[in-house]
């Protein structure tokens, strides 16, 4: 039975799906936007509201080093220096949503179904 089993696989074993959930996010916050997946995009979304709202407080609070620390274990390095500059300052008046999938044709060899998983303005 799935009872109470939340996430998805994505055909990885749990430190794949952890690299991947990383590289991805670190991808989306240096470009600010990518292609994927509609199964990867969506399982993210989350994530990025998370590591967002948590930069953002860390922000306000100043204790800086202790957040810091808590992003790099989610996010890669050169992603955070991005994330605590003046990243942050285009979402000073949202509180969450700072993601939007925006579906695609779905992809030729496949057919997965394809998004763009960009960050709102």
């Amino acid at each position: 039975m799935k009872h109470l089993q939340q996430g998805r696989k994505l055909g990885r074993t749990r430190n794949q799906r952890k690299a991947l959930k990383k590289t991805l996010l670190g991808s989306l916050i240096m470009h600010e936007k990518i292609k994927t997946t509609e199964a990867k995009a969506k399982e993210i979304k989350p994530l990025i509201d998370k590591i967002i709202n948590k930069a953002k407080r860390s922000a306000i609070e100043t204790k800086k080093a202790a957040v810091i620390r808590d992003l790099m274990a989610e996010i890669p390095a050169m992603a955070v220096k991005k994330i605590t500059g003046g990243f942050l300052d285009k979402f000073s008046g949202r509180k969450s949503g700072y993601a939007r999938i925006i579906k695609l044709a779905p992809r030729k060899g496949d057919a997965a179904k394809i998004v763009i998983i960009e960050f709102v303005d």
